[in-house]
């Protein structure tokens, strides 16, 4: 395998920032890109400045609804994100060494959860259509967070999609799309937060040597590619048929088993 160079930062950092938000998991992408190419593991630091850049993102696009969250003007929603994302944190430290040494590595885990997660998509999208509670207007309830909270350990599994198995909870409860994209990527938010201070952890027990300008410039294309994939998904959400994610998604599946 290749030494990690600027090509593959640069790309790792797009593909990042073009597949964290949308419902077709960024690991799995990143898993086929660095096969394909014989690429040796970016690195964990490469790995925190790309997902950086995502979470800078997120709170850019959010940064009126984070000011109301953060100022007592929405203690409800910041309650319920908190809440939310407690499963996620208990889980993924319980499981993290496992997921690490037997579910990374297993390129049919990420291509069967890529099929039935997609599938699970596909059919909530189907269940929001039929309940009437799916206006974007109606907010989510405590039990609703937690609900949806607990369906984002399924993240856990490489190839799942965080945002898929998040918006598939919100819209098998009746929320339309734009409202169970909306709740997803504020969800990333903690999500990313508990990744990145992961990684950290990580860095500061096992210093090792890094370049800054590949930090720098995986930081700012993932941070560009993440706002431009945040700002036309929702503006597109409703328009596009759930039906695509799948079919992209089982192809996805199949690269990744004839292919690797």
């Amino acid at each position: 395998m290749t030494e990690p160079n600027f090509i593959q930062w640069l790309v790792l950092a797009i593909i990042q920032g073009l597949t964290e938000y949308l419902p077709i998991s960024s690991s799995a992408h990143l898993i086929l890109a660095s096969k394909l190419m014989g690429w040796q593991d970016q690195g964990l630091v490469m790995d925190i400045a790309a997902h950086g850049g995502s979470l800078v993102a997120v709170l850019w696009y959010f940064k009126d609804e984070l000011v109301k969250l953060f100022t007592g003007k929405n203690w409800s929603l910041f309650n319920k994100l908190a809440l939310a994302s407690i499963p996620l944190a208990i889980f993924g430290y319980v499981f993290k060494d496992f997921i690490e040494n037997n579910l990374r590595s297993n390129t049919l885990v990420f291509a069967l959860s890529s099929i039935i997660f997609g599938l699970l998509l596909y059919v909530s999208d189907l269940i929001q259509k039929k309940k009437s509670t799916n206006s974007k207007h109606k907010e989510v309830t405590i039990k609703q967070a937690l609900t949806i909270g607990f369906a984002q350990v399924c993240a856990l599994i490489p190839g799942a999609s965080r945002s898929g198995v998040t918006m598939t909870a919100a819209m098998g409860m009746g929320f339309n799309r734009t409202k169970a994209a909306n709740f997803s990527f504020l969800m990333a938010i903690p999500a990313l937060l508990m990744t990145t201070a992961y990684g950290l952890l990580k860095i500061i027990k096992e210093p090792n040597d890094y370049n800054m300008l590949g930090v720098v410039v995986v930081f700012l294309v993932s941070f560009i590619t993440s706002l431009l994939s945040i700002k036309l998904f929702l503006k597109l959400i409703e328009q596009i048929p759930i039906s695509v994610f799948l079919w992209y998604r089982i192809a996805l599946a199949v690269l990744i088993i004839t292919l690797i």
